[in-house]
């Protein structure tokens, strides 16, 4: 059996043993500043950004590559590549991973072997199985480790559309009820597939097998679907269907993570300590700007391609028209802090709460009573609402927000 090599990181401490675990010369030592860090053979870290926090293993089941990643205490990268992503305490990776830039697996969120990840925010204890290609999503709901949200092994979300764009995000649950970690989890089956950009309500399960290509909004919906019917119709590339929806879509999951953006600064950022470094909550903001960048511009992409076909109509090329007052508006709404006397109650409500338990975030938050956690949904709605509406003047081909979008 292979010998492992545990390293146990000071600050600014070098690595003994060049021939089994490479330390770029972009590394600054003084953040991997862990103690009882464990690398293995074939581990390579690289990226002025990297941090490491403690009881951090890495390369137990495999090579690991880490390029400016932030790493949270008692994380597990068993295996594969990781670049610009940002892991919270306890989460963890299996082997042949691939997982890049503006990822975010928040506490004990897991992803099993052979998993691809881009763009893809996990809350806690969500869980993805093996050989799955998860990009462009955000994916909440469930209470606990034994009450989690999942995704089947063999499971593909699609995040690249025939006309070559990806507005395709898709919202699996949402912030504003997400984050108070009290919803029903949410299960997409194995060997199965979703059609972004999708919104999906708390509590859905898709039968295993099954393609889902369009949203579920009632929570606690059993979907299932069988084989598409083969056939051929003629097809002509650059024609945009259901582009109300999709536009919809990428609006609504935009103000979604202008809520979280919030709930970071807010919120997250009273818990800063050795569960959550400074390092870490740093990188975990700099990450959801990323994706906030992302889907901003891909939207704009979309109205490009819009401009430049031949078969969308008058309506359709609203976006393309609109979008320099849609981007102006969707930048100056970033920083829009939700209602403030929702704020200020729920606020007071989390400094009391962790009088109560400690700087424990997952403690504080499941510690909130139906009543609490409301008026923190209640905040961050008001947030998304606000977004929307205001999209909505611009967009009118968008429809009137719906509830809890």
């Amino acid at each position: 059996m292979e010998q492992k090599i545990k390293i146990v990181l000071q600050k600014g401490a070098r690595i003994p043993d060049p021939r089994t675990v490479t330390i770029g010369d972009d590394v600054d030592t003084d953040r991997l500043a862990g103690q009882g860090v464990t690398l293995y053979p074939g581990t390579r870290i690289f990226g002025a950004d990297t941090f490491i926090a403690e009881g951090v293993q890495i390369g137990a089941e495999g090579p690991v590559t880490i390029e400016n990643c932030a790493v949270g205490p008692q994380v597990a990268l068993k295996g594969g590549f990781f670049s610009g992503a940002v892991f919270l305490q306890k989460a963890s990776c299996g082997s042949g991973a691939h997982v890049r830039q503006g990822t975010i697996l928040e506490e004990a969120s897991s992803i099993a072997h052979t998993v691809g990840l881009k763009q893809t925010i996990l809350f806690p204890f969500v869980t993805l199985g093996s050989l799955i290609n998860f990009c462009d999503c955000l994916m909440a709901g469930g209470t606990s480790r034994k009450n989690h949200s999942e995704v089947g092994s063999s499971y593909i979300h699609f995040n690249f559309t025939p006309n070559q764009d990806k507005a395709t995000p898709s919202l699996i649950g949402d912030v504003p009820q997400g984050v108070m970690l009290n919803k029903s989890p949410i299960f997409l089956g194995g060997q199965g597939g979703l059609v972004g950009p999708t919104l999906l309500a708390f509590g859905t399960v898709l039968a295993a097998g099954t393609i889902c290509r369009g949203d579920q909004l009632e929570e606690n919906h059993l979907v299932y679907g069988g084989k598409v019917r083969s056939g051929k119709i003629p097809y002509a590339p650059g024609g945009f269907s259901g582009l109300n929806r999709i536009i919809r879509n990428n609006c609504i999951y935009i103000a979604n993570l202008y809520a979280l953006r919030q709930w970071y600064g807010r919120i997250r950022s009273q818990f800063v300590g050795r569960d959550l470094p400074q390092e870490l909550l740093d990188a975990l903001r700099t990450s959801l700007r990323t994706c906030i960048d992302e889907r901003i511009r891909q939207l704009g992409r979309l109205g490009q391609k819009l401009g430049e076909s031949r078969s969308a109509n008058g309506t359709q090329h609203e976006l393309t028209a609109k979008w320099p007052a849609v981007e102006g508006l969707l930048k100056d709404l970033e920083s829009f802090e939700g209602a403030a006397e929702s704020l200020d109650a729920f606020s007071a409500v989390v400094v009391q709460k962790m009088t109560e338990i400690g700087k424990s975030y997952l403690g504080v938050v499941q510690g909130f009573s139906s009543e609490q956690a409301a008026v923190g949904t209640q905040w961050l709605e008001s947030i998304v609402s606000r977004v929307m509406n205001d999209l909505t003047q611009h967009l009118p081909i968008i429809g009137a927000p719906k509830p809890h979008q």
